[in-house]
């Protein structure tokens, strides 16, 4: 990091500030070495030139993505850029290959759904903003197409979201290489996932920094088979901070998985005899037992799921919960001096209830528990000798054992894991997931300060190979000159630590095995070894403190507890104690080691043991391709908001990113592509921008000019030295103030040039408004003058003519006056006339009239006489026959046999109503005896049938024929009158009979149809029981399904016959006295079923035939692609065949099956658009006419009651043969519909679905292969391709092709689509669906682009793509709203949003404006980050101002709480955008009544019927 070199006035400088860091300001003076420097506090400074850096003025607002793109790469740039992009709440920032993460402290859930892992999904690295997600892919993507396996790096001090980003890290390696799961089991990743809250429980805690801490390091292998799906896990662990479990600091709390038992259920904390947490030793040593916001008792419960995900046992869970209560136990057992000298026993009861409990809850002896915390057994050669222990010592034995225990219960917890989740011994590839601690440095600094600080040392030299290795590999790349570059290690630090012999690990471990040794000892040994390290110093003031200067700063270790936490030996007596118990689980944990003897304590060191787990990791990481994931505390507040930047660049040290960028600087800092150098220097040498020379040229030419050495020009970049960019600043900026200075003037100069033409133009135009006011003037008097004259002109000739005028009207009126009276004396005379001729015509019509009606009356009157005479003789002839009695005694004999066929038609009913309800019951019985006895009841009734039928015959048989009796003529009169007078009486009586009997016909008749409704109800029930029985047997085989419909068209010929043959018998009665009804009444009491027989030899030959029509069909639709007047003939055909066929009616058919294998293998090859067009129309043609003609066949008509419904069974139809009228015109005069409502049986309905199916199929291909089409040109459209400033377009390398060569190969692509569905007949809702859904898709791929890429919110890019969208817009206009209907609408999203990119004064927009007028469909976050990521390319315009971003980051902020919080990414909509109903909608124009069939189908014999 070079400083500037000769700062002139006016430049922007970095100055150190002790609040700050860093601060900026204006150079004011410059005296030699020292410049004066104004800042933005307002603070006047005086600083040497050594200790500025430059501020690059150009540099965006909202900071750059990568900084490598800084112009200056020092620390007050990458400050000043974490800051910028923390403001807008940019969180994540490249360093090169390497991912800085700033905790937010808030929740960001837009930034890590399943949308933005999409997005990220195979992505380029860099191509979208900074983001762990990126990370993955890329260490994904190496793995899979390389081979070699990867490791991910996160690191940070604690609170710096270290565990959060490895679960990110996760998630996504989930996303990309997960599998489905197995039966009832978790996938590995899932287990994965899952183990984190398992881990976290019994490994995380409370620390000052953060309530979350991993209190160890993971380092997570996922595996991967050679398909990419994960195949193993394995998790491996270091340095387990042992002595939380027995010491806290205050503020700091234990291990989360105390706390979380203390809150379980109730019976579990009366089982392990537990309360509060402020009652036990190890967890009231702190005043922090909760936290905010956290349920301890959920957490337990989440817990207790995450390790039955991963495999844990309920009994183990409840073991391992009992050895954790336990260890609360234990730390309450307090000692006191026993009886004998330096002897210990429990203090008090309440210690031994704790002691008891401890052993209770181990399964362990209560007094050997005691006696091993409170004695030790020395074994010597010769004896073995018990040694009491003082308290002191046995509360140190106490915790000795607790920590043990906890030690072996956390490994066993990740060994467990392990298992669960296994390993694939057969995979090649991983990609490793290191969650490490970070550089500590506190005011106490401890043992586990130094093993974690040596953790970062050896992180830090692979992260330092790494950073050279991938500068080296960038220098080859661009092919410049490297050799030169210093490459600064830190193996001297190492050395000091861990060398063997004399490191300070190897001191340690040699101070342990000495039992007089002390931390003093030790502090002295280390003094006169490294006396003379220039790593190692001795700090004032101290006994046995030492200092290290690390690779992030001085950090000073204070020895007090060095050596009991570096031993790690298990005491003899505790290990058998554990091993005896009776729990399994607890013995299972101290397992005896045929290393360590059974009989004594075997001395092992802590920092050997981590330093040999260091060497393993660093083996892995070197094996794996490494990725690296900084994670920086913004605040130790932890809140958001808060960039402390001292805190925030402590950090940057601690990781190394500040190493790294010395690495870079070391080499060459600056690396500028040639457009972007050509566009900043290009005015230090015009010279070079001649247009004739490419971009190389130019850059070499600008640098020659200026002189600068040193500096090296690659492949595509230029590489300065550390110093040069300032150096060129410096020029630029100076030839900039005199390229000023020669503008003002200028400008000065045209100014006043500019106010000399105005006063001259001015005293022009004063000098000929006055000349033209006196010619005005002048003017006016002569043109008043003449105006006088013209006046007394017109007035004299006013006068002339008004002297004629009357003259003339008085003539007039004089002659008017004559000729009208000469007029009406004439019009007099006419009148008269006239009246005297109609007078004599009224008068000679009077008497004709009155001669006629004296003639008319005469005639009447002889007519009437003649009459009356006529009608009186007829009178008497009529009287005369009224005498005679014969008459009355026929009379009397037609009543008597209206009476008896009455009486004899009621019996009949009665008879016929006792019949229904046999029948009734029949019916009833044959419901609930199933379809077994069909047969039997079917004879049963045909025999009833015949029996009633002969019952009738007798009936009529049995009729008496009356004889009629011929009258005596000679009988007296008197006989005569008398029995006259009977029969009248006789009459009346038959008379009242008559009608008594009529009323109980009717009544009769009303009850009878009544029963018959009931009997069609029961066979409507067993019809439905017949079709649901059916449909269990779809299974059974096409010859079965072609036979029963060959026995049903059978059985409709024999029941036509039968039919007739009834018709015949019933006009052959004797004597005829039956009427046409009375035979349908007979006709209709009890239908009749007759079955045919054909041969299996017929049957055969009909079966063939059909599968051969089937065949032809098919065949023939395969072939033929034609169309008849824009409507598809296959449809066509296809519904004309099966409803000839009755297929639609049949219970079983393969036909449908057929067809919806064709259609299957007809659209096997989805990317042939044309092909996929033809049949998306035939399919929604023929399911139009499906919809129109198929009708559920439970379905009832709303018909008078009278009219039963259609049965749909054999009995049914039979019974309405016999019902219907004789002859068969109903049967025939279906056909002659084209379409006609059919009953659809159950193939035909689940044929109609399928169709249904077909049709969201092939429209769901058709929009997607267009998607396809439009993806790769999208990716093109959303930027602009960027052209030089300086040079000319007409350079080698800048000969492009027209910039809107993208947008118009959509275009095209529209284009071509719209023309292949046009030429298919389409049906026009569908092709504006599948614009209309394009678009939407070009509108969520522009919008969420624009949203992810910093370089395409700029002032021209907006100016590209809304040239573009202006070519979508006409498309639009020329496809006409049939065709293209709301695609244009569509496009809301980014037409907002590239109208906002173009406006030129945004800082003077309010937030209102934005969301009411500008932008009202975007949300805040698509709004902020939008506003955020803008910068102006061409006119270095600025984005809207702080206070609408600081409106929006509150809005930000109140969404993110809220828990129903969205992505700001847009989601494509991929699902069907339109109804079956829609589709009929827009084909119920289409007419299909003229349609013609295939040719070839027409000469074939069997298909005659497609020409009716």
């Amino acid at each position: 990091m070079a400083a500037v070199a000769n700062p002139i006035v006016g430049s922007q400088v970095w100055v150190v500030d002790s609040d700050v860091a860093w601060i900026d300001g204006e150079v004011l003076e410059v005296k030699g070495d020292e410049i004066k420097v104004l800042c933005t506090s307002g603070k006047l400074v005086v600083v040497k030139v050594s200790n500025v850096y430059l501020k690059d003025t150009e540099a965006p607002a909202c900071g750059v993505d990568d900084m490598t793109k800084l112009a200056y790469l020092h620390e007050p740039g990458v400050l000043d850029n974490l800051r910028s992009r923390y403001d807008i709440n940019e969180i994540y920032t490249y360093t090169g290959s390497i991912l800085i993460a700033v905790n937010p402290f808030i929740r960001l859930p837009h930034l890590y759904d399943s949308n933005m892992m999409a997005q990220y999904k195979g992505a380029g690295f860099g191509e979208l903003s900074p983001h762990p997600f990126a990370v993955a892919d890329a260490a994904y993507r190496l793995m899979i197409n390389e081979g070699v396996s990867q490791s991910i790096l996160v690191s940070g001090e604690s609170g710096a979201g270290k565990t959060e980003s490895t679960k990110l890290l996760m998630q996504y390696l989930a996303y990309m290489g997960g599998r489905a799961t197995v039966g009832e089991g978790r996938t590995v990743e899932q287990k994965v996932l899952e183990s984190n809250p398992v881990l976290e429980a019994f490994g995380n805690a409370k620390t000052v920094r953060n309530n979350n801490s991993s209190r160890f390091g993971k380092f997570v292998e996922i595996q991967f088979d050679q398909k990419g799906r994960i195949s193993g896990a394995a998790i491996r662990t270091y340095l387990l901070e042992r002595s939380r479990v027995c010491q806290l600091s205050d503020l700091e709390r234990n291990y989360h998985c105390f706390y979380m038992l203390c809150a379980a259920p109730p019976e579990d904390v009366q089982k392990f005899k537990l309360g509060n947490p402020r009652t036990f030793h190890y967890l009231n040593q702190s005043n922090c037992f909760e936290l905010e916001g956290l349920d301890e008792s959920k957490e337990y419960h989440d817990t207790r799921r995450a390790m039955d995900v991963v495999g844990i046992s309920s009994e183990e869970q409840e073991a391992i919960f009992r050895v954790v209560a336990a260890i609360l136990h234990l730390g309450n057992i307090e000692f006191t001096k026993g009886m004998e000298m330096d002897s210990s026993m429990p203090k008090d009861e309440k210690s031994r209830f704790h002691l008891q409990t401890a052993a209770e809850l181990f399964m362990c002896d209560a007094k050997a528990l005691e006696d091993s915390l409170c004695e030790r057994i020395i074994v010597t050669r010769d004896e073995t000798i018990t040694k009491c222990l003082d308290p002191e010592a046995a509360a140190l034995s106490r915790d000795a054992l607790a920590k043990t225990v906890y030690t072996r219960l956390f490994d066993w917890l990740v060994d467990k894991i392990n298992n669960s989740i296994g390993q694939d011994p057969e995979s090649k590839s991983l990609i490793g997931v290191l969650d490490i601690y970070g550089f500590e440095s506190f005011k106490t600094n401890s043992f586990e300060q130094f093993c974690i600080n040596l953790t970062n040392e050896k992180l830090q030299q692979h992260f330092n190979q790494h950073v050279f290795k991938m500068e080296q590999e960038e220098y080859k790349k661009e092919e410049i000159d490297w050799s030169y570059i210093e490459f600064v290690d830190n193996q001297d630090i190492l050395d000091l630590i861990e060398k063997k012999p004399g490191g300070i690990i190897a001191l340690l471990d040699e101070a342990c095995m000495f039992p007089r040794s002390t931390h003093e000892t030790f502090s002295q040994k280390l003094y006169q070894t490294f006396k003379n390290h220039s790593r190692f110093s001795k700090p004032k003031l101290a006994r046995s403190d030492f200092t290290i200067c690390h690779y992030a700063g001085d950090v000073t270790y204070q020895t007090e507890l060095f050596l009991d936490k570096n031993k790690d030996y298990v005491v003899a007596e505790h290990q058998h104690l554990l091993y005896a118990s009776k729990c399994p689980f607890v013995s299972g944990l101290f397992l005896p080691s045929p290393e360590v003897s059974s009989k004594q304590s075997k001395f092992s060191s802590i920092g050997t043991r981590f330093k040999q787990q260091l060497i393993s990791l660093l083996e892995t990481l070197s094996a794996t391709e490494p990725h690296y994931i900084r994670c920086v505390k913004p605040n130790n507040l932890l809140k958001p908001g808060i960039f402390e930047n001292k805190n925030v660049l402590q950090q940057l040290r601690c990781g190394g990113v500040m190493e790294a960028i010395r690495i870079s600087c070391a080499g060459y800092p600056t690396r500028k592509a040639f457009v972007e150098f050509v566009d900043r220097f290009g005015l230090l040498a015009p010279k070079a921008l001649d247009g004739r020379s490419d971009e190389v040229t130019a850059c070499k030419r600008i640098l020659e000019e200026v002189e600068l050495k040193g500096y090296q020009i690659g492949k595509t970049k230029v590489f300065l030295r550390a110093g040069q960019m300032a150096e060129l600043d410096t020029r630029r900026s100076e030839l900039l103030g005199k390229s000023a200075s020669v503008i003002q003037r200028k400008v000065r100069s045209y100014l006043a040039c500019r106010s000399f033409v105005l006063l001259r133009l001015s005293a022009r135009q004063i000098q000929a408004a006055c000349r033209g006011h006196l010619a005005r003037h002048a003017y006016e008097g002569l043109r008043q003058e003449a105006s006088s004259l013209i006046i007394q002109q017109y007035i004299r000739m006013y006068i002339a003519r008004k002297t004629y005028t009357e003259l003339f009207s008085s003539a007039v009126s004089i002659q008017t006056g004559m000729r009208g009276m000469a007029a009406r004396c004439n019009l007099h005379f006419r009148k008269q006339a006239r009246a005297a001729i109609v007078i004599q015509s009224h008068c000679r019509k009077y008497l004709a009239q009155h001669h006629f009606r004296i003639l008319k009356k005469a005639v009447i009157t002889t007519q009437s006489l003649w009459r009356g005479k006529v009608a009186r003789q007829e009178l008497k002839k009529l009287k005369m026959a009224a005498r005679e009695t014969g008459a009355l005694q026929a009379a009397k004999n037609k009543l008597e046999k209206q009476v008896e066929d009455l009486t004899l038609r009621l019996q009949l009913e009665k008879r016929m109503r006792v019949d229904m309800e046999v029948l009734k019951s029949q019916e009833t019985q044959r419901l609930q005896s199933a379809l077994q006895e069909m047969q039997l009841q079917f004879k049963e009734t045909k025999e009833l049938l015949q029996r009633e039928r002969e019952a009738a015959k007798r009936e009529a048989e049995r009729v008496p024929v009356i004889q009629e009796v011929p009258v005596v003529d000679n009988a007296l009169v008197e006989n005569l009158t008398s029995e006259n007078e009977k029969l009248k009486t006789l009459v009346t009586l038959l008379e009242k009979r008559i009608d008594e009997t009529e009323k109980k016909y009717e009544e009769a008749s009303k009850i009878s149809e009544e029963r018959l409704k009931q009997a069609l109800d029961a066979e409507t029930k067993i019809t439905q029981l017949k079709t649901a029985m059916q449909r269990l047997e779809e299974k059974f085989s096409d010859i079965e399904s072609e036979n029963q419909v060959l026995r049903q068209q059978t059985l409709v010929n024999s029941s036509l016959k039968t039919m007739s043959r009834n018709r015949s018998l019933s006009e052959n009665l004797e004597n005829g006295h039956h009427s046409t009804e009375e035979q349908k009444a007979v006709e209709t009491v009890t239908p009749v079923k007759k079955f045919g027989t054909e041969s299996d030899s017929k049957r055969r030959s009909y079966i063939e035939r059909q599968h051969e029509n089937v065949d032809t069909l098919v065949n023939c639709v395969i072939k033929s692609t034609s169309f008849h007047h824009g409507k598809p003939v296959a449809a066509f055909t296809i519904y004309k065949c099966l409803l000839h066929w009755k297929s639609f009616e049949a219970e079983r058919t393969s036909v449908f099956d057929r067809l919806i294998q064709m259609i299957g293998s007809a659209i096997e090859n989805q990317e042939d658009n044309d092909l996929m067009a033809y049949w998306l129309l035939n399919t929604s043609a023929l399911l139009f006419l499906l919809q129109q003609s198929l009708k559920s066949g439970g379905a009832i008509d709303a018909t008078p009651a009278r009219k039963p419904p259609n049965p749909t069974s054999l009995f049914g139809r039979m019974t309405m043969g016999f019902r219907s009228s004789p002859s068969s015109s109903n049967l025939t005069g279906l056909s002659l519909d084209f379409v006609r409502k059919v009953e659809a049986k159950y193939p035909a309905l689940l044929f109609k679905q399928q169709l249904t199916a077909y049709v969201e199929k092939i429209y769901g291909i058709l929009r997607d292969n267009l998607k396809k089409e439009l993806a790769s040109l999208l990716s093109l459209c959303i930027q602009a391709p960027r052209t030089s400033k300086g040079v000319l377009k007409s350079g080698r390398s800048f000969a492009k092709d027209s910039p809107m060569g993208h947008w118009l190969s959509i275009i095209e692509s529209l284009n071509t689509l719209l023309c292949t569905l046009k030429e298919n007949f389409v049906p026009p809702v569908l092709i504006q669906k599948i614009f209309t859904q394009a678009f939407s898709y070009i509108n969520v791929q522009l919008f969420n682009s624009l949203l992810l890429r910093r370089d395409c919110c700029t002032f021209s890019n907006g100016e590209y793509v809304k040239a573009g969208l202006a070519e979508l817009e006409m498309w639009c206009v020329q496809a006409k709203e049939e065709y293209a209907g709301s695609s244009w609408d569509e496009l809301k999203h980014i037409r907002q949003a590239v109208g906002f990119l173009v406006i030129h004064q945004k800082y003077r927009i309010s937030y209102d404006e934005i969301i009411n007028d500008l932008c009202p469909v975007m949300s805040v976050q698509q709004l902020y980050r939008i506003c955020a990521l803008y910068w102006d390319d061409n006119y270095n315009t600025r984005s809207v101002s702080p206070d609408v971003l600081s409106s929006m980051r509150v809005l930000m902020t109140e969404d993110s709480n809220n828990a129903q919080s969205d992505s700001f990414l847009l989601d494509d909509n991929s699902s069907i955008p339109f109804s079956v109903d829609d589709l009929s909608t827009s084909l119920q124009e289409k007419d299909f009544s003229e349609m013609k069939p295939s040719d070839e189908l027409l000469e074939n014999p069997a298909f005659q019927f497609l020409n009716e």
